[in-house]
């Protein structure tokens, strides 16, 4: 029997039916929903909000939730798969569902109370209330103890002022994650959208993320009840655990992207025809598609074992950020060298890999640069802090 191009170890195998069901279904999705139409999202700088609803019916948001929320109460390798097949279609879509689902909802129920989860939960799952999630500082970046952001208690309430930047759904969020710095350490609040005092304004001039909508938020003297603040948790550990659940997924979403990148190449150099024979017939275009083979392989070996070892909760931070920085580095390298394999039409939004290429600039910085994540393993390795 011949491999599958994308799938040379037969991971698909690993997978319970279950598991399978929700990755047919998602990639589904992405063929008709989401391929068509992304292309032009990206040229107009356009996050498709008409997705949202589709999205939302097929369990996406909170796919990891359970289910008394209106969640879809899936396992982390099914979260994963969700996350691989919306990147296939562009990392705009998968970024859009990872802040739903693991920067915003994940707080609320971690760290929130149960008033808190029945009041946002199952409208989040249900896409009526989008979410962002305020942590990074223009300042800051891979610094988020330097945090400036503060809320000071009056009474009953919390005055807030400050302002966050790189805002993944900032200007389409009826709530933000908001983290500020107390006189009893870090802590979140629900902000909700049209607050006094709070407002978002959307960057513009990306060359990255183009279908995502990214924002700064400001907070001038923004008043927020002491019941909007999640109660369960102080300190860093609090938005630093809820990125270690969206990292995990990021782990999974390069891996689309990188596949897509290759299914286009793989069709494109067999039918273009150089010197007589197909590209597809060289030597160099044979090893550079090898050498994406043998990379995607690697990055879904890593991925699966990851998944359950979260599954069985065992998964570290350390571990994600190994599998972070291994795998955007991989999506970032293929999609680069599929342009070149693409030639003069690979510049052009017509095909997919320039996309990816800028797209995953985004990624490889986001939730952590790959100098982060490799002073991380550093760390583990030799018990010493290089930050």
């Amino acid at each position: 029997m011949a491999l599958h191009p994308y799938d040379l170890y037969d991971v698909r195998s690993l997978l319970s039916e279950e598991e399978r069901a929700v990755q047919d279904t998602v990639a589904r999705f992405t063929d008709e929903r989401v391929i068509p139409i992304i292309g032009d999202a990206f040229d107009q700088g356009r996050f498709p909000r008409e997705l949202v609803g589709e999205i939302a019916e097929l369990g996406l948001l909170g796919s990891s939730l359970p289910e008394k929320y209106g969640c879809a109460g899936l396992n982390a390798v099914s979260y994963g798969l969700i996350c691989q097949e919306l990147e296939r279609g562009d990392s705009g879509i998968r970024s859009f569902v990872s802040v739903q689902s693991s920067l915003c909802m994940y707080p609320i129920y971690a760290y929130g109370s149960e008033e808190q989860r029945a009041r946002w939960l199952p409208d989040m799952a249900a896409g009526k209330v989008i979410g962002c999630f305020g942590l990074t500082e223009p300042h800051g970046g891979s610094d988020p103890a330097n945090m400036k952001t503060n809320a000071r208690r009056d009474g009953d309430d919390w005055v807030l002022n400050g302002s966050k930047m790189w805002i993944t759904n900032g200007n389409l969020a009826d709530i933000a994650i908001v983290w500020a710095q107390t006189d009893e350490g870090i802590q979140g609040f629900i902000v909700e959208k049209g607050m006094a005092g709070f407002a978002a304004q959307e960057i513009k001039h990306k060359m990255s993320l183009r279908a995502s909508v990214t924002s700064a938020l400001f907070f001038d003297n923004v008043r927020v009840p002491d019941s909007s603040r999640l109660p369960n948790v102080k300190g860093l550990k609090g938005p630093l655990g809820c990125l270690t659940q969206a990292r995990y997924g990021i782990t999974w979403g390069p891996i689309g992207a990188a596949i897509a990148c290759l299914d286009e190449v793989l069709h494109y150099t067999k039918e273009r025809i150089l010197f007589d024979r197909p590209v597809a017939a060289t030597q160099s275009a044979q090893i550079k598609m090898a050498e994406m083979a043998r990379r995607i392989t690697l990055a879904q070996m890593l991925v699966v074992q990851l998944g359950r070892l979260k599954d069985a909760g065992k998964m570290q931070p350390a571990q994600v950020s190994l599998a972070k920085w291994n795998n955007c580095r991989m999506a970032i390298d293929i999609a680069r060298e599929c342009r070149d394999l693409l030639g003069g039409a690979g510049i052009t939004t017509e095909h997919a890999a320039i996309r990816h290429a800028l797209n995953l600039e985004s990624v490889i910085t986001y939730e952590g640069t790959e100098t982060v994540h490799q002073l991380v393993i550093g760390r583990e390795l030799t018990g010493i802090n290089a930050f």
